[in-house]
């Protein structure tokens, strides 16, 4: 996996590693200026892989039939997910400040994550378009159960953010990324809210104000949600999986082989 491949074919832009890091707004404006082409096209790659799971769910609430649901869920996840780790990947290299060209590291993190990311992508994906079919059909009836509905809505989100981080960034089975993703979830609740909150404020946002977001979506696609939710994560991700002391070791060990 990328954490673990420390290999480019030559160096790219990067951050003087003795330069303090920024935090909040200050830090998010520091990646924009450096990355935000890389997190666009990263992010519009994510968005139209995703089509066939938004086509299929679209035709399953207008047809009011499950089985495309079903299918758009498993299939369309399947497609996206790989995606959607490169995308991860490439967001996460920036906040470690992380030296490369984005093609280069992207192509090759997909290839390295693509087959890691079938599983969750299948999964997650079934389980939002069940979610979004129940929802949609069970406005306004049974307010219990809806309420549970979109607080799994809540809990697929949390777990999601940190199960598909830790595709782009370790070697381990679904069992234990889903593991790893509930402990960090209740051990660090007040970021792993922050992470969901920026993620279904976006969403709800798109879907409100439908079709004239489409222009927000086509600027800030999948990537500005994803990127401001590891923003909010990435430091319980580095604390739990050491990630920037795996990297600068290996770094060290690669500058002594040259």
């Amino acid at each position: 996996m990328p954490l673990f491949n420390m290999h480019y074919d030559r160096p790219g832009p990067g951050v003087d590693p003795d330069t303090p890091r920024k935090k909040g707004a200050a830090r998010l404006v520091e990646v924009l200026g450096r990355d935000m082409t890389s997190f666009w096209l990263a992010g519009m790659l994510t968005m139209l892989s995703s089509v066939p799971f938004v086509f299929g769910i679209w035709f399953s609430i207008v047809s009011h039939a499950v089985f495309p649901a079903l299918l758009a869920g498993v299939v369309g996840g399947i497609i996206a997910a790989p995606q959607l780790c490169g995308m991860q990947d490439t967001m996460l290299r920036s906040l470690r400040d992380e030296p490369g060209y984005w093609w280069t590291t992207y192509r090759r993190a997909w290839k390295r994550n693509a087959k890691a990311a079938v599983l969750p992508g299948a999964l997650g994906g079934l389980i939002l378009a069940m979610q979004i079919f129940t929802v949609y059909h069970m406005a306004g009836q049974e307010a219990g159960m809806l309420v549970a509905l979109l607080v799994g809505i809540v809990f697929l989100t949390g777990l999601a953010q940190y199960i598909f981080a830790q595709v782009a960034l370790l070697e381990l089975p679904f069992g234990g990324m889903l593991k790893n993703a509930v402990l960090l979830f209740l051990g660090y609740l007040p970021r792993t809210a922050l992470g969901i909150v920026w993620q279904l404020a976006y969403w709800l946002i798109v879907a409100l104000f439908w079709p004239f977001s489409s222009v927000l979506l086509v600027i800030t696609g999948c990537w500005l949600p994803t990127l401001l939710s590891l923003m909010a994560i990435y430091p319980v991700l580095d604390k739990s999986f050491h990630v920037e002391e795996t990297v600068k070791k290996m770094r060290d060990e690669q500058y002594k082989d040259q």
